[in-house]
């Protein structure tokens, strides 16, 4: 292509020497006052070359291969974002549910898993500061149950609740607020993950269903829905009575979370001051928002997964780097004459680096589009496979298509370094 485009120089000398007047041409007319010109960068752009497609398409062999590296590392970057964010979403979706205002945990909690306990006395002290309305606990804790359908052993989280005051802003609690006070009642997480698809179609019916929760008899009445995560498989929720009745171990005065619900009107922040400074240093006092980045900031900073998709997005992005500089790379040095020929002729170091920066935009725009088909079908697989929150959205989208940009425009100002050796006097 750069061969065309230096044979083509006496024909089009106003595009090959920039700034240099074609003196055997004829005269131009001047535009009337009433004609419209076209602004100068437009009419540029329309006399220019595409030199960086035409390069590209030359060679479609390595055409193909770079757009299927771009499409590899984009695919990458895609799925371990949207790991990432099943990981934070699906383990703070009951933090974000809490009807709280304020938070009560253990100093030794580490997430919503790993919580310990505190003393109970400790929600009636805070009950005594100015703007708390009322301070429920709320109970958790790991254990095995059995799958009412295939009988086997798994662990899930039990949540141990207020009835008269629902913990978690799920419409199907308040609708069995009153069962829940009966002995052995338990709510069931249709988006738990597992075999449960029979169970649930009886419990629409309104048919309970009985199962083993840690070797005692309990009877699930309905559903709610919140969703596996990566710290467990899916939840149970009953009474703070139903709880403690079916872990007669745990000491009642233990709590693992306390939920603090404010007067009408009351600073969050301000009562968090208020509570952190009146309680003891065993307990962390923290807003909702800061509840939800509690448990955010454990899986990304605490958890060798967290790192690992961390690394998998930087890891993706090298990959990318590292194919389209090979790529950008080989058409530089295979047609290094040509440049030193144009370089003769007049032209500019920056219109080479344009024509380089060109090819890097084609490479990323059209390696990224498959790689969004491609992820989004994954993304759905993934979703239906594990029952984990995996999503394409429109953010994470321009996310990586700014990222393959910057990989691609990174790639193509290495490759330019190339043509500072291009030098006329060298070539020929």
């Amino acid at each position: 292509m750069l061969d065309r485009l230096t044979r083509s120089a006496d024909s089009a000398p106003e595009s090959l020497a920039p700034g240099t007047a074609d003196l055997g041409a004829a005269p131009q007319p001047r535009p009337s006052p009433e004609t419209k010109t076209t602004p100068a960068w437009v009419s540029a752009l329309q006399r220019r070359i595409p030199l960086g497609w035409l390069q590209l398409r030359h060679d479609r062999g390595r055409l193909l291969t770079a757009l299927a590296g771009i499409a590899f590392a984009d695919l990458a970057i895609f799925m371990q974002l949207g790991f990432q964010n099943a990981l934070y979403d699906s383990n703070t979706r009951l933090n974000r549910a809490v009807t709280a205002d304020v938070v009560l945990i253990s100093a030794q909690a580490r997430n919503l898993i790993g919580l310990s306990s505190f003393a109970r006395r400790r929600l009636f002290q805070a009950e005594a500061i100015p703007g708390v309305a009322n301070a429920d606990p709320l109970y958790a804790t790991i254990s095995n149950w059995k799958n009412p359908e295939t009988r086997k052993e798994k662990q899930i989280l039990i949540l141990g609740t207020n009835p008269d005051r629902p913990a978690f802003d799920f419409p199907e609690i308040q609708q069995h607020q009153n069962d829940l006070k009966l002995q052995d009642r338990y709510l069931f997480d249709r988006a738990a993950r597992g075999e449960y698809q029979k169970t649930i179609a009886q419990l629409d019916r309104g048919k309970p269903v009985q199962t083993d929760l840690d070797r005692k008899r309990i009877e699930v009445i309905g559903t709610y829905k919140v969703g596996a995560s990566f710290a467990a498989d899916g939840s149970i929720l009953t009474s703070d009575r139903n709880f403690l009745r079916a872990f007669p171990r745990r000491d009642p005065g233990s709590v693992s979370i306390g939920l603090i619900y404010l007067e009408p009107g009351a600073d969050p922040v301000t009562v968090r001051t208020q509570l952190q400074a009146a309680l003891p240093d065993d307990v962390n006092v923290l807003t909702k928002a800061e509840f939800v980045q509690f448990e955010k900031d454990y899986w990304a900073k605490n958890t060798a997964i967290g790192f690992i998709f961390s690394f998998g997005v930087a890891l993706g992005f090298g990959i990318g780097v590292i194919i389209v500089y090979q790529v950008l790379s080989t058409d530089v040095n295979d047609h290094i004459r040509e440049y030193a020929t144009l370089k003769a002729m007049g032209y500019r170091h920056r219109y080479f680096i344009g024509v380089i920066l060109e090819e890097a935009l084609i490479l990323a725009i059209v390696g990224f589009v498959p790689s969004l088909a491609v992820s989004a079908g994954l993304y759905a697989l993934t979703r239906n496979a594990t029952n984990l929150p995996m999503f394409m959205t429109l953010g994470r989208a321009l996310l990586v298509l700014m990222v393959t940009f910057v990989m691609c425009c990174f790639s193509g100002a290495i490759a330019s370094r190339r043509l500072q050796s291009a030098d006329p006097a060298d070539m020929f």
